[in-house]
C-alpha cells in the first residue's frame, strides 16, 4: 500500500476507533449545546493552528447553517480578529490571547469550546480555566491523552489517537455530527 493508502487506511481506523469508545460523551455534548442554545447563550470556540481552523470552520456551520436553512445561532470563534490576538500577544504574551476574550466576551451559561490535539496548549488551558470561574460550560477536544484539559473541562471529548492529523480529522467530524444533531433537535425538519 502506498502513502495515499496508508493514510486513507489510518483516518477509517482512527473514526472506527472513535465508534468503539463512549458516544454517550458525544450525545452529552450535544445536549448541553441545544440547552445552552435554548437558554439564549452563546457558544465561543478556540483552537491554535488547524484547531483554530476547526474552530472557525464549526462557528461557521452554526451560524450559517449546516443542512437546514433557518436562524443563525450565537456561535464566535475566537480565533478570527488577528488585531485583538496579535495586541494580546504583543502586550501580554501568546498565552493570554483567548483569556482576555474569554474574560471580555463569556457570560455564564455561555460554553467554551476550546480544540487541543494535546490537551495542554497553554493558551487553551488558561481560557478554560477562566471560563470556568465565569460560570461557562468547557468543553475539550483532545487526543487520546487528554492532557491537561481533561482534568479542567466540564466535558472531555477524547479522540483515540496520537497522530495530529488523524485527531483533527475526527474532530471535525465530530464537529458535524453536532452541528447535525443540534440543527434537527431545534428546527426539527
Amino acid at each position: 500500500m502506498d502513502d495515499i493508502g496508508i493514510q486513507l487506511q489510518e483516518s477509517i481506523d482512527t473514526k472506527k476507533a472513535l465508534l468503539s469508545t463512549d458516544l454517550n460523551v458525544i450525545r452529552n455534548i450535544a445536549d448541553v449545546i441545544i440547552k445552552t442554545f435554548k437558554n439564549n447563550h452563546r457558544i465561543y470556540l478556540i483552537g491554535n493552528g488547524g484547531s483554530a481552523a476547526d474552530a472557525q470552520h464549526i462557528a461557521g456551520e452554526l451560524v450559517g447553517r449546516f443542512k437546514i436553512n433557518r436562524r443563525p445561532l450565537p456561535a464566535v470563534a475566537l480565533t478570527t480578529d488577528s488585531s485583538v490576538m496579535t495586541s494580546i500577544a504583543n502586550d501580554f504574551g501568546y498565552d493570554t490571547c483567548f483569556t482576555r476574550q474569554v474574560e471580555a466576551l463569556i457570560t455564564q451559561g455561555d460554553i467554551l469550546l476550546a480544540f487541543s490535539t494535546s490537551g495542554n496548549s497553554k493558551g487553551i488551558v488558561n481560557a478554560v480555566k477562566i471560563a470556568r470561574t465565569l460560570g461557562a460550560i468547557t468543553i475539550g477536544f483532545t487526543g487520546e491523552s487528554g492532557g491537561l484539559l481533561k482534568d479542567i473541562a466540564d466535558i472531555c471529548l477524547k479522540i483515540p489517537s496520537n497522530n495530529t492529523p488523524r485527531i483533527q480529522e475526527c474532530h471535525i467530524t465530530v464537529g458535524h455530527i453536532l452541528c447535525s444533531i443540534v440543527e434537527k433537535e431545534l428546527f426539527r425538519q
